[in-house]
């Protein structure tokens, strides 16, 4: 509910926008351009869960996945004409930032949180460090209008869209109304990401029996983390989708109170969402504000550097009184060694998702 009346209200916002179509545009779609659309093959791993999003609703198509991938690569969608969703979530890094604490916007502005990976977005259940969006296709209406971010308008974006020759050849191939409407932008955004699924990592093989297999210290690595770090980091996506305290001394540069932002309960002040471990080796720095460097920083931080915050996440509490889930320097090297099987090579080269 909270997602269809959000979204209703772009969509109103937009609609005078879709009328103002410029009516001088030839409609070049014909018979066999539509047949040539053919519908592109979303391989769920056989590891993996099943797809949170109703992907009967919006099937990807060769026009609709190249829509989205020109959409998710154009600076025209922010306000300088500059910034692209491309700009802050990068492939070769699993579509991060990479090496940014916070992601950067128009105009040099700089936000306030670590710009997330891009990938098995499809399974997730809700969006963003504090779960503000509950709606893949409604995903980029945040970085588009956020002041520090893109900076711009729907409507804005929209009016660029329908005078734009290229595009409206593109829209009027991807859907059958073929009109460049929110509803249709944001879908065929959702069809490129949607296909940006991360499954053939060096612990997928080891995991589906093709052929690879850990390592001692890899081995070992994964009895820890089963032990120590999988009740939150759970399952094939490594996290549970759950939103945790995890003992971060809070930043007063943001005073950032997370899950609190979203749903205005005291109870999720300071928690953000457990974040998908795949591909972490290359993903940083780390944590929702990016305060770490490196994996052994992150295990230097749940060993002993937590801190007592308001809405502490009680599995941190040891029966002592301690904070933190004790490691020896021994088991962080066996746990980062187990985390960099979690890297896929395939997909951060994989070429159907490449700028250029």
């Amino acid at each position: 509910m909270r997602f269809l009346i959000f979204f209703l209200g772009i969509l109103i916002l937009s609609a005078c926008q879709n009328e103002a179509l410029d009516e001088s545009y030839e409609n070049i779609s014909d018979e066999n351009e539509v047949q040539e659309n053919v519908f592109l093959d979303l391989n769920i791993p056989s590891n993996f869960p099943e797809p949170t999003y109703e992907i009967d609703n919006n099937k990807p198509t060769i026009a609709g996945f190249e829509l989205g991938k020109k959409l998710f690569y154009d600076g025209r969608l922010s306000s300088t004409g500059v910034i692209s969703c491309g700009f802050c979530h990068i492939q070769d890094f699993a579509f991060t930032h990479h090496t940014h604490i916070v992601s950067h916007g128009v105009n040099g502005a700089l936000g306030t949180r670590n710009a997330p990976p891009l990938q098995n977005m499809i399974f997730m259940e809700d969006f963003n460090w504090d779960g503000s969006v509950s709606h893949l296709d409604a995903q980029p209406v945040v970085p588009i209008t956020t002041e520090f971010e893109m900076n711009e308008s729907v409507t804005n974006v929209l009016n660029k869209l329908q005078n734009d020759e290229e595009y409206v050849q593109m829209f009027n191939s991807a859907f059958e109304n073929d009109t460049i409407d929110t509803q249709n932008m944001f879908k065929a955004i959702s069809q490129f990401v949607m296909m940006m699924v991360s499954a053939d990592s060096k612990y997928d093989k080891v995991m589906r029996n093709e052929g690879s297999s850990f390592t001692e210290i890899e081995t070992q690595g994964n009895a820890v983390f089963e032990q120590k770090c999988a009740s939150c980091h759970a399952g094939t996506l490594f996290t549970d989708q759950s939103y945790r305290n995890n003992g971060l001394p809070v930043d007063p540069q943001y005073n950032d109170e997370g899950r609190k932002r979203v749903t205005g309960e005291e109870m999720d002040k300071y928690k953000f969402k457990v974040p998908s471990l795949r591909n972490i080796a290359i993903t940083f720095p780390y944590m929702h504000d990016g305060r770490f460097q490196t994996l052994r920083d992150v295990l230097d931080h749940y060993d002993s550097g937590m801190v007592q915050t308001q809405n502490l996440d009680s599995i941190f509490i040891q029966d002592n009184g301690q904070l933190g889930i004790p490691l020896t320097e021994i088991e962080k090297d066996q746990i980062i060694a187990y985390l960099n099987t979690l890297t896929d090579d395939d997909f951060l080269l994989d070429e159907r998702f490449a700028e250029f």
